[in-house]
């Protein structure tokens, strides 16, 4: 990943909706052959890394009739919703070429091409725990897949289909799932444990990183050995291999595409032997449910594992999976938890409409989205927050995390803020929010950076363009005095001052308040 920036952010597209969008927006058919310059500009405007285009591949028509029998779910949030917006399951894959309604592999090659131009990098999904259950593996290739008997089938019909292979005998194949949930009925489980199938795997994702620069791979912990054991163990006639599946396969990738990068969606604190297993990147639920529930204390706590680790964690507050954050957090809320994502450690996951206040999750199975108004001033807020963040300190600065001090004894409200900074040589950023709905104040001990000693500083909020001025002493010795309303955010610059004028006036003030 050495052509990667260390904290990349990442814009996922739904991809089918997005181009749907567009070919309203421009009134005419859009594929991603044929996307208006302006688009693309939009797209380098956002100040991200890379945009991942979610649901490219293939989804063939036995997912489709499945997600038909659906509809009644998808009505409340596509009231007029049609047949034909109803295309099937982006997680359902059906062969992973690049869909030619969304313009095939070459219109995907032009769209990178495009997005390059302008610095973007494209991220496209791997889905390794399964395919649609009218994927060519399921009847070509029934090695592949975990296999059952006609009894598996008639004692656990919801985990099981029957399937027929050229030669019209019948075969028995389970359905994708994790170990806590019935299976997803429109797919097909693969078998871990087949070392057949980690080499169409391989073959696969080598295929895969030829077109783009990053994979996401979709639950990625339902692959590892004692974890796919537990969940097909009883239907499984070989034994776990000496290796995991990810060793197998991220190496050789690398091997071939050095800086293909690598992101696990991953869950039950299984990120750190994910990353074990070769993923550059794994996702951060646990901040995720931590900013949904609002415990400060439970997020701070979350901060304090080094820095080396977090620096490996996709941080975000919605994706296509979850909620959006403008109806799970709200539009104040949002604004704190999005200041954290922005500037912690870690790479950063937007989504498509996060950034607009989009409040209706859709589900993976449509193509159309309803129409919701633009939230300007959210709008206006990351537009200012992601420009912020371009700044190299966040690449290449040193982080760390700062205790809130009571502003007075028995002022407890410096529990709810929460404080960390960054130091690259002369230059600082110190970040202070508010994630609760109270007033709330404190002392910022900024432990560690004794270059602000012996020196005059003008600190520039990069978020309300409100600028004070402090004597880099006083900081040092007492902290920074903060005061952040319900749910305020401050990114504060340090800018040394050297004009007389300028430091008179801060020793003045100084003198007056002691």
């Amino acid at each position: 990943m050495s052509n990667w920036n260390k904290k990349p952010f990442i814009y996922e597209i739904n991809t089918w909706v997005w181009l749907t969008s567009l070919s309203q927006r421009f009134n005419k058919p859009i594929t991603l052959a044929n996307i208006p310059d302006e688009v693309y500009h939009e797209l380098a405007a956002l100040n991200v890394d890379a945009i991942w285009l979610m649901g490219v591949w293939q989804r063939n028509p036995a997912g489709r009739a499945s997600a038909l029998n659906y509809k009644h779910e998808y009505i409340p949030v596509l009231p007029d919703l049609t047949d034909e917006d109803v295309i099937g399951s982006a997680y359902a894959i059906g062969a992973y070429e690049v869909d030619s309604r969304l313009g095939g592999r070459d219109a995907l090659a032009t769209f990178r091409y495009r997005i390059a131009q302008y610095g973007l990098k494209l991220i496209l999904d791997y889905v390794p725990n399964h395919v649609a259950t009218d994927h060519a593996w399921v009847t070509e290739k029934p090695h592949y897949m975990v296999r059952g008997t006609p009894k598996d089938l008639k004692n656990a019909p919801d985990l099981f289909f029957s399937a027929q292979n050229a030669q019209g005998q019948e075969l028995i194949i389970a359905h994708g799932r994790d170990p806590y949930f019935p299976g997803w009925i429109d797919t097909a489980q693969v078998n871990a444990f087949s070392m057949a199938y980690r080499q169409a795997a391989l073959d696969t994702l080598l295929d895969i990183a030829s077109q783009c620069d990053g994979i996401r791979c979709d639950m990625a912990m339902l692959m590892v050995n004692d974890i796919f054991a537990k969940t097909w163990g009883n239907y499984l006639t070989e034994s776990a291999p000496k290796t995991e599946f990810w060793e197998d396969i991220i190496p050789n990738v690398k091997a071939e595409y050095p800086n293909c990068l690598f992101i696990a969606e991953v869950y039950w604190d299984m990120e750190y032997l994910m990353l074990q297993q070769g993923f550059d990147f794994t996702y951060d639920k646990r901040l995720y449910d931590r900013l949904q529930d609002g415990y400060v204390e439970q997020i701070r706590e979350h901060l304090q594992a080094s820095v080396s680790f977090q620096a490996r964690q996709v941080r975000f507050i919605e994706n296509h999976d979850e909620p959006r954050a403008a109806a799970t957090l709200g539009l104040e809320r949002q604004r704190p938890a999005a200041v954290m994502i922005a500037t912690l450690p870690g790479a950063v996951l937007l989504h498509d409409g996060q950034l607009t206040g989009r409040t209706i999750k859709l589900p993976v199975q449509i193509r159309r989205q309803p129409n919701e108004p633009t939230n300007w001033a959210l709008m206006g807020f990351y537009r200012k927050l992601l420009k912020e963040t371009r700044h190299p300190i966040y690449q290449h600065g040193e982080w760390r995390l700062f205790e809130v001090a009571e502003s007075y004894p028995g002022n407890y409200t410096n529990l709810h803020l929460i404080a960390y900074g960054w130091a690259m040589e002369k230059d600082f950023r110190l970040i202070v929010t508010n994630p609760t709905n109270r007033w709330s104040q404190g002392f910022v001990k900024v432990f560690g950076w004794d270059h602000i000693r012996d020196g005059y500083w003008r600190l520039f909020d990069c978020l309300s363009g409100v600028r004070t001025f402090h004597d880099g002493n006083t900081i040092a010795d007492q902290g920074l005095y903060v005061e952040l309303e319900a749910y305020q955010s401050h990114i504060f610059r340090f800018d040394l001052i050297t004009n007389p004028d300028e430091i008179n006036y801060i020793r003045q003030v100084d003198e007056m308040a002691h």
